[in-house]
């Protein structure tokens, strides 16, 4: 349908991220889709602050979401972020997302995005849902840096902010550059 609501939002969608991208957003772009999830995998640029404790950043994300939540207000609740409490290999650690949405027109979530509290870039990946989504779960593996609490904060379509986090203990680091 040339005219549907979906399309025209799946292509604003697009045209805002080729706008980003342009802006010097990201250094690379890594773009899946299925039926109702646009996923985005792409470097902020946002780097964590030398010195910076692993597990020291306040369960509401303070200081290392604010590249994402522009100084609007972040509750915490309504979503639940499952990691092992132990990973023996940084390279894939297995992570559930899921928000308490209902999913309807009126009520959804519009987006989630996965941020590492040590990974050398902060935003791990974003996913885009809507309300044809039918659940709001995100079933996915994570390169992880070393053990540290990762965020997840889902933007609602009342553009109220959600946050919740997940400590994790890494035996076998990823991302990082021996050379």
């Amino acid at each position: 349908m040339p005219g549907s609501p979906i399309r025209r939002r799946v292509l604003a969608g697009a045209a805002a991220l080729a706008a980003w991208a342009r802006t010097g957003g990201p250094r690379m772009l890594a773009l899946a889709a299925s039926p109702g999830v646009v996923s985005v995998a792409a470097p902020a640029g946002a780097q964590l602050a030398a010195g910076a404790a692993p597990g020291s950043t306040p369960a509401n994300g303070a200081g290392l979401t604010d590249f994402l939540t522009h100084g609007r207000p972040v509750r915490v609740g309504r979503i639940k972020l499952d990691l092992p409490v132990l990973a023996e290999n940084g390279n894939s650690v297995p992570m559930t997302v899921s928000v308490d949405s209902p999913m309807t027109e009126r009520d959804y979530v519009r987006v989630i995005h996965l941020v590492s509290e040590r990974n050398p870039v902060r935003l791990m990946a974003s996913f885009f849902l809507g309300p044809y989504s039918g659940q709001a779960q995100i079933v996915s593996r994570v390169r992880l840096a070393g053990s540290q609490r990762v965020f997840a904060l889902a933007e609602m379509s009342d553009e109220t902010l959600w946050i919740g986090s997940a400590d994790v203990v890494v035996t076998l680091s990823a991302c990082i550059d021996e050379s």
